[in-house]
């Protein structure tokens, strides 16, 4: 097994562990922090013209904040849930349009409203 190998099976089984154990909570900061380091290797890729990779990242940050619309409670979230739910809604439109694009401005954007979102959440907390 070489060093690479190695390091990706580690890094998998601690990430299994840190899920495992999470609170929801920290579940939901979790989301928002895969999402973003999602936008960044997207943005990253996006500069050297790595057009397989762009696509995998935005489309996997994609998936990610779909995940987070998921998570809302709107029995009991009420306007904030629903406010919430179109702002996701919003976040994944401007992902698929710099995908499109190949816009990293975009990509900033939805960064920068999931980087908002999370400092409000884990003020919460």
């Amino acid at each position: 097994m070489n060093t690479q190998s190695a390091l990706k099976s580690y890094a998998k089984v601690q990430y299994r562990t840190d899920v495992e154990v999470a609170s929801p909570h920290r579940l939901i900061d979790m989301l928002f922090e895969g999402a973003l380091e999602r936008i960044t290797q997207a943005k990253g890729a996006m500069q050297y013209g790595n057009i397989a990779m762009k696509g995998q990242k935005i489309n996997s940050a994609i998936s990610i904040v779909g995940g987070l619309r998921e998570s809302l409670n709107t029995d009991e979230g009420g306007d904030i849930a629903f406010n919430l739910d179109n702002l996701y809604v919003y976040i994944q439109s401007i992902l698929a349009k710099a995908h499109i694009t190949n816009n990293p401005a975009q990509l900033e954007e939805a960064a920068t409203l999931l980087g908002d979102l999370r400092s409000a959440w884990k003020q919460i907390g």
